[in-house]
């Protein structure tokens, strides 16, 4: 059969009729489907578009609200339902404005002190760009070896960061669940956990461990292992003597202590568990032992707390947040375990279809380390910023970031009718507003009613303020406010501002005038 010029088969024009008709039918359609393919001209039009809008949105960060409450909290993107005829890129970013960014919370807004926040440098939104126009598959060796070498590159640097060896493997995921939920199917693998035996095997972790662990234990066919909550010190941090009392008497119950979950920054004050006195019990016991280091893992490049992170050499498992640590964007998380191979025993499958992409690697695919197969080529993301930039100013950063949460623990608690919580392990504040009623109490469930009304309103009255944004947690039934210091963008003006509007909406409610002098900068 004749070929055309670009290789494509062409149809004799006396030939049989069945062929003459698909030829046509595929060649009618082929006129609408390359709309999918736009011109350079076109190409260039939607990209200019969308950068000025991004760089809109970037230059207006210093001064519009970090928390914007509207009436209709993005209800119009309604008016803009999947329909047979497109729109115009300049409609489409409009909608994007109105309806999906100006509403709630700005994540990228210096002014986000609440949760944890992430990071979104903008290099990173370039290695997205080339990573969904290339359209590497990063999930098989075969695929892609570029790609998953970068991802193997950095997958090392993380092991070597926290210390382990040479052996050591990992992933990278959409975040720290399905990085903790990779865990604990490897753990439960590599100790040989079968159903029979889940209502017998017991997890150790804290009331304060990141809830997504609770979630990975359930999906990983655990949800009817016993959890033991194990006590916390006065700084929210583990037990250690609690959590050997535990397994020592489950054990002696005919239990099966299976596994310690600790933490390196929790998300409720940022305590840091004892990593390496857990590990000292977990060992001694033969229990596979977790850390989800998804806040605080990255702490290990600073000199501060460079010593605290060397624990988590110890731990046979740990989740780390790029998103969080190294401000990439959303959806950037990673685990690393000490044995890849037990990692990949937990993971590995094959299919009759990939029988090509069996091959001898020299780099192990990302497929065989995780619950994924297709996957975003998220190295990208993280290997062009730290290309670009080098470890140091993401160093600076976070250490930045640890003195600036000592400057507002300093300054807060200055501030008339505030009382803080313990000094920050890493970045997290507790504070909360103590009204002048219940300055003096006996610690009654009155009492604890008062001070938790008084900071739901107080909490309440930053939102609706919307120059910054804090959240608040419960301890032992107290509600707490918290300033998280974890936004790259975050300054120490951005911590003032922040300090004057609680020192302002207090005033308010505790109608008493600031003393003179009493101002929220430290300097």
């Amino acid at each position: 059969m004749p070929s055309s010029d670009n290789g494509e088969i062409a149809p004799p024009r006396q030939g049989p009729p069945r062929l003459q008709e698909l030829a046509a039918r595929v060649d009618a359609l082929a006129g609408h489907s390359m709309v999918l393919e736009p011109s350079p001209a076109e190409r260039k039009h939607l990209r200019d578009e969308v950068v000025d809008y991004a760089e809109r949105f970037l230059d207006g960060l210093d001064f519009g609200k970090t928390y914007n409450e509207t009436d209709d909290e993005g209800a119009g993107i309604a008016d803009y339902p999947i329909s047979e005829t497109g729109r115009s890129i300049e409609e489409i970013v409009a909608a994007i404005e109105e309806c999906v960014d100006r509403p709630s919370l700005n994540p990228a807004a210096p002014g986000h002190l609440g949760y944890i926040p992430g990071g979104g440098i903008y290099p990173s939104s370039l290695g997205d760009y080339l990573a969904a126009v290339t359209n590497r598959f990063s999930g098989i060796y075969f695929a892609s070896p570029g790609a998953v070498r970068m991802n193997a590159l950095l997958i090392r640097w993380m092991a070597e960061l926290i210390g382990y060896p040479a052996g050591a493997g990992g992933d990278l995921s959409s975040g720290g669940s399905i990085a903790n939920l990779t865990a604990v199917v490897t753990a439960r693998e590599a100790l040989g956990v079968r159903s029979a035996d889940v209502p017998r095997t017991v997890v150790y972790t804290t009331r304060h461990v990141n809830h997504c662990v609770g979630k990975a234990l359930a999906i990983a066919g655990l949800r009817e292992s016993p959890v033991r909550e194990v006590e916390m010190d006065d700084r929210y941090r583990m037990s250690v003597r609690d959590l050997n009392a535990r397994i020592e008497a489950d054990s002696a119950a005919g239990l099966r202590p299976f596994m310690v979950v600790a933490s390196a920054g929790t998300t409720a004050t940022g305590a840091v568990d004892p990593v390496g006195e857990v590990a000292e019990v977990s060992q001694t016991h033969g229990l596979w032992l977790h850390v989800d280091a998804a806040y605080g893992g990255f702490f290990a490049l600073c000199p501060e707390t460079s010593a605290q992170m060397q624990e988590l050499q110890r731990a046979d498992s740990v989740v780390l947040d790029p998103h969080k640590g190294l401000f990439l964007p959303y959806g950037s998380g990673a685990l690393v375990v000490r044995d890849r191979e037990a990692l990949r025993n937990a993971h590995l499958h094959v299919a009759p279809y990939l029988r090509d992409a069996w091959t001898e690697e020299e780099a192990p695919s990302p497929a065989d380390h995780s619950p994924e197969l297709s996957r975003h080529f998220r190295a990208m993301r993280m290997w062009l910023p730290l290309q670009l930039f080098g470890v140091a100013p993401f160093r600076a950063c976070i250490s930045e970031k640890y003195w600036l949460a000592r400057y507002m623990y300093e300054a807060v608690q200055r501030l008339p009718h505030i009382e803080v919580g313990p000094e920050p392990d890493l970045t997290v504040v507790l504070f909360r507003y103590v009204p002048p009623e219940c300055a003096v109490g006996d610690g009654s469930p009155g009492d604890v009613a008062a001070l938790n009304a008084a900071n739901e309103e107080l909490i309440s009255r930053i939102h609706a303020d919307g120059r910054v944004f804090l959240s608040s947690t419960t301890l032992a039934g107290e509600i707490w406010l918290r300033f998280a210091v974890m936004a790259f963008r975050t300054r120490r003006r951005h911590a003032d501002l922040a300090l004057s509007v609680v020192r302002e909406l207090v005033a308010e409610m505790s109608e008493v005038a600031e003393p003179a002098g009493a101002g929220a900068s430290a300097g």
